[in-house]
């Protein structure tokens, strides 16, 4: 049985609420299988999306679409210990991690 989640759109019209997303640099902590990640790109936004989980990130490149490949980078890693300085983001998402 497939999971479809969010079929009514809401999460997508909250980001589009929030502001223009094109060409904004975003960090998304906790990306899991890139769920979000993808809708984030799909507004616009150049992804840099970490996780813990190697397993989990695996996952989510295997199906990143290749029209992101520019646009979502994917990596293992942890807030706790980022290797980008603070100001190489416009925006931070950190959402359904805890």
């Amino acid at each position: 049985m497939a999971v479809h989640i969010d079929p009514e759109g809401n999460e997508i019209e909250a980001l589009q609420r929030i502001g223009d997303w094109r060409g904004n640099r975003v960090i998304e902590i906790g990306c899991g299988d890139g769920r979000l990640t993808l809708r984030l790109a799909g507004l616009g936004a150049v992804v840099h999306a970490i996780d813990p989980d190697a397993e989990a990130i695996r996952m989510a490149r295997k199906n990143r679409p290749k029209k992101f490949a520019r646009r979502i980078r994917y990596r293992v890693g942890q807030a706790e210990h980022l290797e980008q300085r603070e100001a190489s983001f416009d925006l931070a998402v950190f959402s359904w991690v805890l």
